[in-house]
């Protein structure tokens, strides 16, 4: 693994209680699950960072090992993995996705 990009990440990850790796970007995103990730989390109306993978190959290619993922999206909350797509429409639709998004953004303020 690169010691760097794993430092890179661990700040990421650290600083931004809500943070989506993700391929393009809310706006644009460049795969479906991206999209569907991006869906459920702006239902929630919480403020989210992203990271476009596909503009940092590094990112994309040490985070799977780094969190023991292998796909994107990935949903980082309060330092911990959530998981990808599934994941997150599963939790959505248990609605346990809601309590864990918003204790992370009002631990922001």
């Amino acid at each position: 693994m690169n010691n760097t990009t794993i430092n890179e990440i661990q700040k990421q990850i650290q600083n931004n209680p809500i943070l989506l790796y993700m391929k393009g970007s809310p706006e644009k995103p460049n795969c479906g699950f991206s999209a569907q990730a991006v869906k459920i989390l702006s239902i929630y109306d919480v403020p989210f960072e992203y990271i476009d993978v596909l503009k940092h190959l590094d990112i994309r290619t040490e985070l799977p090992k780094f969190a023991n993922w292998p796909t994107f999206p990935q949903l980082w909350v309060n330092g911990e993995l959530i998981g990808g797509c599934d994941i997150l429409v599963e939790m959505h639709h248990k609605g346990e996705l809601q309590h864990i998004l918003h204790s992370a953004s009002s631990s922001e303020s």
